[in-house]
């Protein structure tokens, strides 16, 4: 019943990405949006966030069909044009992938919805490389080319633990803030002026949190931690994505219930 018909604006749209070709290491994060969809009307779960808040009887959120891509060539205009459209429509967007390269077309269409914009950055990975393995579209770029086009006021990142020589440089140079996991206890105290969008990839988590990912970095946060910062995160925030999420590495369709956790407790702040 929430697959609601195109015409009926709903305040938050929940959009599949299936894109997986600028992935640098495996493939596979294109299967997710179906499998996060099934986990979250899971009859092993239900729709009650931990706020008390059953989104089974709200209507102002649904889905539309995940988005196709024919072309990858043009697959960054055919995503930054459906935000686009959406946003227009007076619904905000949770995008799921896919693979993080998604997020720079997303932001683009975000850049002109709404101004002083700020981005809270979930990841075991920076992702700013200038270019990686020669794609400066790579699922490591997106933050590049973002912060290059002076898309968004701020963003912040947290959970990093892969920093190399050359990102430092590129946090250094668009003034990015890291909370890295090795010094993460200031994130509590984070405070945005500002719309603010969340990215979340997946490998953000430890592996034994979420083994489905294409990139296991051990020594990440907890979906507990994820959640506390998500619940008690004060802002408005007005769109987001989960990532990375990789079927093919999967454990007993753990990860796919983490990314529907998530994306129910990411509804409910959108929401209320």
């Amino acid at each position: 019943h929430l697959y609601q018909e195109e015409s009926k604006t709903m305040n938050i749209v929940i959009l599949g990405v299936p894109l997986d070709c600028n992935s640098s290491y495996l493939e596979g994060a294109a299967t997710a949006p179906p499998l996060i969809k099934n986990a979250l009307f899971s009859d092993s779960a239900n729709m009650w966030t931990e706020d008390l808040i059953d989104l089974g009887v709200h209507d102002d959120w649904g889905f539309k069909d995940d988005l196709e891509f024919a072309d990858t060539d043009v697959a960054f205009e055919r995503i930054e044009r459906e935000i686009t459209s959406l946003l227009n429509n007076d619904s905000q967007v949770i995008s799921l992938g896919g693979d993080h390269s998604i997020t720079y077309p997303i932001m683009r269409a975000y850049a002109r919805e709404y101004e002083n914009l700020n981005i809270l950055h979930f990841d075991a990975h920076p992702d700013i490389y200038d270019e990686l393995g020669g794609n400066r579209h790579s699922h490591g770029s997106p933050f590049a080319r973002i912060m290059e086009e002076g898309l968004v006021k701020r963003l912040v990142q947290v959970g990093i633990r892969t920093m190399t020589g050359h990102q430092k440089e590129q946090i250094d140079k668009f003034g990015v803030e890291v909370y890295p996991m090795n010094n993460i206890e200031g994130i509590k105290d984070i405070q945005f002026d500002g719309p603010i969008y969340v990215s979340f990839d997946m490998d953000c988590l430890d592996p034994a949190f979420a083994p489905g990912v294409s990139h296991h970095e051990p020594g990440g946060m907890s979906t507990r931690e994820v959640l506390n910062i998500i619940q008690n995160l004060e802002g408005h925030i007005v769109g987001a994505d989960i990532v990375e999420y990789n079927p093919d590495r999967d454990i007993n369709g753990v990860t796919s219930m983490v990314a529907a956790k998530l994306l129910k407790e990411l509804i409910s702040r959108m929401l209320f």
